[in-house]
């Protein structure tokens, strides 16, 4: 059998290829392109210790002998974690396709209607299930959507409550354990004053300026909390809520108590428990806090024609663009799966969660009245779903029966457990949980029936929802698969993905996410796991997640790796509190800067935010490297104060600076600690390594650099490594043990996004030590031969000392704007009518473009990319000669869509060709609006349906 022949497949220049391509860069080999690339002396000198690659047969026979480790049991566990039906409808049409899973957050709007309007079906089903008036696109989790509300109103206090430095905020003890460990994490450096209690109890008053609930609680109980918001009004005090999202099918949805925001995951809306993730949180508030909330909004709009079209609303308000004053750290969230759940809520309509809903009511009324016979006392006096069950003998015993029969309950404390019934719960469940209720008891089981009505008047008066809900058309269009069928294809079609054209984002590394890689996350064996079994139910996963640690550990150079942080920005914030928690302990708070470049990501200067630093900017040097003066300066002169450096590397610019050992060097010297992000850990891999440099931490993005699908948005994974004095403050968890001693809780899974962790493990298996090296000499080779053809035509703003780039490149557009009125943004919307999505659209410089190939795309596709970008210019340059009008011309009117190329009138100053096929192409992309409107849709803000 022919064995680790992945890499061939995965990288996309040939050997033939590869000879034209160095010709073209003017170097002999790869080899000779590495030693002019990155510098000497950060290289490795062996190549990494991991195991050979597989082949595609060899890889799945392993992960199904994996999967096989894993024993699923019926799990009535709870906790924010539920057993569902994923229509097959939408694991096919959705999950599993590559025109969802492959595409880009979707700042280009017109070549992104289709994912556009699907997360508007997913904020439409959240502001109607919550009855608050706006919901944005998505939220990590369950647990930081909480932190992220907490947040949200310490930063909208009003100017008296900051004046009087208001900082105590409620939190009610029976909420999820780790939503509270989030939420005291998100606390901590912005020194807000935690009251944890009972609800019941609590004597509000004007020292505090929040509060949150759950509802249903940990229990299961459902509480009538009108008086306590109400209460909390009189004292200007701000409520929050976390809900059961099924659950308001039924009860009363806290929109109509007047709270301020609510929040919660949508997991129970067809998503798997995936041994904890991903799940889409969700986040609703009230309009006044439209321009604090955290995430990303989804708006209709208006384009150039006129008609309704959507786009990323509010962008300006999006907290990581606002760097060290930012409010949140969040960039991206959970897109791919919050569409799923929005799609779940079309499929079904509010009649369908309506009888989802009152299924699994029913069934827990008859457990509560059955129990009882039993000697189970059921305590929860009104209840939707959980049942909270005082136990006749020992719980960890009952427990142990329930396990020997295949079956988890929640374990509470040795007289208590919990039950959660959820879509998946049919009456031979609840018999065989009577089953074990008789075992327990040594009283004969008796089988039971249910009737149908064995839930009534258990949920009434105040707390029974009296509203309707899911009312608007969208809701009530696809109820038979071939109609849900044809729509999800005409929003796919809509939008440009990996498996239609290349996505040349800088810094965004839109690799391969190969087929094979992505089979075995949607096995049974893999979604049907509850986050909290027992240990030797989940031994497939846990050595997984073992193996996939070390191997990391292996790529970066550390010595210890969390897997917790469920996005790349989440993976920063980690970093840094992993460097806060080891500085307050040894040097007792005094250190607490955070040097960050100018050049940094917003997203650097938010998570610093957020972890209460101090942030001081570090002048970059007119090539774009750190100014190292001015780095040695800020340094020296808070010696006694400095906690960290957070630097990128390759930098920004997508350049290996050859100072970065002297610059780890002057922040260790002054008591600092280095944290690298990760974001271009695709030009290190087997080259060189954080760890061999010597840096501290490092985030990587798993969507980025091992193949994860970025998935429209999210939802992603960003571990982060540490060195070994710092493995003992790495994230934990409070059910689950997990990281150390000294950590926090960045999350609400104990190992983040599991699910997608598989994708990664493929990843790495299948390219094995070998092929990794190889993937990241081509990424580079592929990046200067780019550079190498373009440099003609376009002045390339940074490269290396022998003038060669990293992994990606900055075309510079600022002249033309000069020259002929062309902004970057329009060559972006232009590429479009050529087929492509746009690079990376003025970041980290204004007024550029940032190209990144990655190691996947063959020389053909680079070349019609080449090719389409020399052309604009060649466009530009019309302008610039007067053969082209300066205001109405190809490029200012692009995008151009076929129903204004197929109008019956055409007045514009050049051809339809021209305009609709400027390159020669056989599979023509049209997209399916004009250019957006943006200010259009600021002023009229709409993110939701109309019912």
């Amino acid at each position: 059998m022919i064995t680790d022949n992945f890499a061939a497949r995965h990288n996309g220049p040939q050997k033939e290829d590869i000879k034209k391509m160095l010709k073209t860069i003017g170097v002999s080999s790869i080899d000779e392109l590495i030693e002019k690339t990155i510098p000497s002396k950060i290289r490795l000198t062996s190549a990494l210790p991991l195991p050979k690659g597989m082949n595609e047969y060899e890889f799945i026979t392993h992960i199904k002998g994996l999967a096989q480790k894993n024993k699923i049991y019926k799990s009535f566990i709870g906790m924010g974690y539920y057993n569902t039906i994923t229509p097959a409808v939408l694991q096919r049409n959705i999950l599993e396709n590559p025109s969802w899973y492959t595409s880009y957050t979707p700042y280009q709007a017109e070549i992104s209607q289709g994912r556009l309007e699907a997360l508007f079906n997913f904020q439409t089903a959240i502001s109607s299930l919550t009855a608050m008036p706006i919901a944005n696109a998505s939220m990590l989790d369950e647990a930081t959507a909480c932190a992220e509300m907490m947040l949200m109103f310490f930063y909208s206090r009003s100017r008296e409550q900051q004046k009087n430095n208001i900082i105590k905020f409620f939190v009610s003890d029976d909420i999820f354990p780790q939503n509270i460990e989030v939420i005291k994490t998100r606390a901590l450096p912005k020194n807000i004053e935690l009251v944890i209690g009972d609800s019941q109890n609590i004597e509000l008053d004007e020292t505090f300026f929040g509060a949150i609930l759950q509802y249903p609680n940990c229990r299961g109980e459902v509480r009538d909390y009108s008086s306590f918001v109400s209460k909390a009004k009189e004292h200007n005090i701000m409520v929050g809520v976390c809900c059961d999202l099924l659950s308001l099918a039924l009860l009363t949805p806290p929109g109509e108590w007047g709270v301020d925001c609510v929040c919660g995951t949508s997991q129970r809306f067809g998503l798997p428990m995936g041994f904890g993730g991903p799940s889409a949180g969700f986040f609703a508030c009230k309009e006044d806090f439209k321009r604090n909330m955290p995430g990303r909004i989804i708006g209709l709009t208006q384009d150039a024609q006129g008609n309704k079209c959507f786009r990323l609303a509010l962008q300006t308000r999006e907290q990581h663009i606002k760097r060290e004053k930012a409010t949140s750290n969040i960039c991206t969230a959970s897109a791919l799966v919050a569409i799923m759940a929005g799609s779940y809520a079309l499929w079904h309509g509010e009649e369908g969660i309506k009888d989802i809903a009152n299924d699994i009511h029913c069934l827990a009324g008859l457990l509560s009245k059955e129990g009882s016979k039993y000697k189970f006392e059921q305590l929860n006096k009104v209840f939707f779903d959980t049942l909270y069950f005082k136990t006749p003998i020992a719980a960890s015993v009952v427990c142990k029966i329930a396990e020997q029969a295949k079956i988890n309950f929640n374990y509470v404390d040795n007289t208590h457990i919990s039950i959660a019934l959820d879509e998946t719960t049919s009456i031979k469940d609840v018999n065989n949980i009577l089953s074990v209720f008789a075992l327990s008891s040594n009283i004969p089981f008796k089988e039971v029936v249910c009737d149908g009505n064995c839930s009534n008047g258990i949920i009434s008066g105040t707390l029974k929802r009296k509203t309707g809900f899911l009312k608007e058309n969208i809701f009530n269009l696809y109820h038979s698969e071939t109609q849900m069928m044809r729509y999800l294809k005409k929003l796919e079609i809509k939008d440009l993905s990996l498996n239609r054209a290349m996505i040349p984002l800088g810094s965004c590394t839109m690799k391969l996410n190969a087929a094979v890689e992505m089979i075995p996350f949607t096995w049974m064996e893999f979604c049907n796991i509850h986050p909290l079994v027992p240990k030797q139910q989940a031994k497939g996963y846990l050595e997984m997640i073992d193996n996939l640690s070390q191997w990391l550990c292996k790529v970066t150079g550390f010595d210890a790796i969390s897997l917790q942080p469920n996005s790349g920005a989440a993976g920063e914030y980690a970093g840094l509190m992993t460097i806060r928690n080891y500085q307050m302990a040894h040097s007792k708070g005094k250190r607490n800067v955070c040097l960050i470049p100018s050049s940094a990501h917003g997203t650097n200067p938010a998570s610093a935010s957020m972890a209460g630093m101090d942030i001081i900017v570090v002048k970059s040097t007119q090539n774009g490297e750190i100014d190292i003066d001015d780095l040695r300066e800020k340094a020296e002169a808070n010696k006694n104060k400095l906690s960290c450096l957070m630097i990128t590397y390759p930098s920004t610019h997508g350049v290996f600076e050859e100072g970065i050992l002297e610059i780890i060097d002057i922040i260790h010297n002054n008591g600092g600690l280095v944290y690298m992000d990760g974001a271009n850990m695709n030009a290190q891999v087997g080259l060189t390594s954080p760890g061999f440099m010597g840096a501290d931490v490092c985030h990587l993005n798993l969507h980025k650099t091992f193949a994860m699908p970025h998935g429209g948005g999210g939802p992603g994974v960003g571990p982060i490594g540490v060195s070994a004095k710092l493995a003992n403050y790495l994230p934990n968890h409070c059910l689950v043990k997990t990281g150390g001693k000294h950590g926090n809780e960045v999350s609400a899974s104990p190992y983040g996004s599991p699910m997608l962790l598989c994708i990664s493990y493929a990843y790495l298996l299948l390219l094995g030590s070998d092929g990794l090296e190889e993937a990241t000499r081509i990424a580079i080779l592929n990046a200067n031969y780019i550079k190498a053809r373009l440099s003609k035509h376009y002045n390339i703003l940074y490269t290396g000392k022998n003038g060669m780039v990293a992994h990606e490149m900055i075309l510079d557009c600022n002249q033309f704007s000069l020259t002929s009125g062309v902004q970057c943004g329009d060559v972006a919307k232009r590429l479009m009518d050529y087929g492509f999505h746009a690079p990376t659209v003025a970041f980290p410089v204004h007024g550029t473009l940032m190209i990144e190939p990655t190691e996947s795309e063959p020389l053909s596709e680079m070349d019609r990319l080449c090719d389409a970008l020399i052309k604009i210019r060649e466009e530009i340059k019309d302008i610039e000669k007067g053969k082209a009008d300066k205001a109405n011309n190809v490029i200012t009117n692009a995008p151009h869509t076929m129903q204004v190329v197929c109008a019956d009138t055409w007045d514009r100053p050049y051809t339809r060709e021209k305009a609709a096929f400027p390159q020669e192409n056989d599979d023509k992309y049209w997209p399916s609006c004009s250019r957006v409107d943006d200010a259009f849709g600021d002023r009229n803000l709409c993110s939701r349906w109309e019912k």
